[in-house]
Formats: C-alpha cells, sequence, structure tokens
C-alpha cells in the first residue's frame, strides 16, 4: 500500500481513539474526583494534554504509515490494535473508573508496546523514522509518573 493511503488510514485511527478515550473520560479533569487529587508538582496545565496527543498523534501517524509501507503482517496488526487497545483503555480506568492502579499498568504495557516498535523495527529507512515516536516515549513517562504520583499520594 502507499504512504499517503496509509497515513489517512492512521490519522483517522490515531484521533478516533483519542476521541473515544475522551468520550470515555466522562467528566475527566473537570471532574470532582480529579480537582480534588494530589496531584504531582510536575503536571502541566491542561491545555498541553491537547498539544502533547496532537503532536503525538501526528508524529505516530506518519511512523506507522512508514512502518506498514514496509512491513505488513498480522502480528504487527495485533501489536498496533493492542496499543489502540491500551492508549483508549487509560482514560476509561483513570478518569472514569478511578482505578489508578490497573491505569498505571496500562500505561506500563503502553509504553512497553512504543518501545517494541522502537527498537523492533530498526531496519532500512524506518531506522530514522523511529525517531518519531520519541514524543511518545516522553510523554508516555510524563504520564506515567503523574499516575504513579496520584497512586502514592491519594
Amino acid at each position: 500500500m502507499k504512504f499517503v493511503p496509509l497515513l489517512l488510514l492512521f490519522l483517522i485511527i490515531n484521533f478516533g481513539g483519542l476521541a473515544i478515550g475522551n468520550w470515555f473520560m466522562g467528566n475527566g479533569a473537570t471532574s470532582a474526583w480529579y480537582t480534588n487529587l494530589n496531584k504531582a508538582p510536575w503536571t502541566p496545565p491542561g491545555w498541553v494534554f491537547g498539544v502533547a496527543w496532537t503532536l503525538i498523534m501526528l508524529c505516530f501517524s506518519v511512523y506507522l504509515a512508514h512502518l506498514f509501507k514496509n512491513y505488513s503482517s498480522p502480528n504487527l496488526i495485533v501489536i498496533f490494535a493492542f496499543q489502540v487497545l491500551l492508549n483508549v483503555s487509560w482514560n476509561y480506568l483513570f478518569f472514569n473508573q478511578q482505578l489508578v492502579l490497573p491505569a498505571l499498568i496500562v500505561l506500563v504495557l503502553l509504553t512497553v508496546v512504543i518501545l517494541f516498535f522502537f527498537f523492533t523495527y530498526t531496519m532500512g529507512s524506518l531506522s530514522t523514522w523511529r525517531y518519531l515516536l520519541i514524543p511518545y516515549i516522553i510523554w508516555l513517562c510524563i504520564a506515567t509518573s503523574l499516575n504513579f504520583y496520584v497512586l502514592l499520594n491519594n
């Protein structure tokens, strides 16, 4: 498959996943539960989350388009689908169900999946394109630290 159709497909899936995750989180950051939590001092302002996820999903979609253009296997599709499931489920677990520990486990698993992409698919041009995963990896580290702080301090 060619790059542009793949890019459009992944943009739709990734931003669709963000929309579903947002829907699953209910009142999210404006809920009484979240606003009353002891949050980490390094918790960014709310607008940063939207900017970060937009950048992450743009970069991730470009990376995936290159990845799937060069490799296509049922295993790759399953790993990607698992990543989408993890990404969407965190919002539901953390905000909607207030299950901080399971949400933390989801973040750790999601980080492992993204690191798997980063370290496994490194041949040819993907050795360069994989650096588009760096914003995702950094954000997952930040999110994990925030989630862990909430777990320990509430």
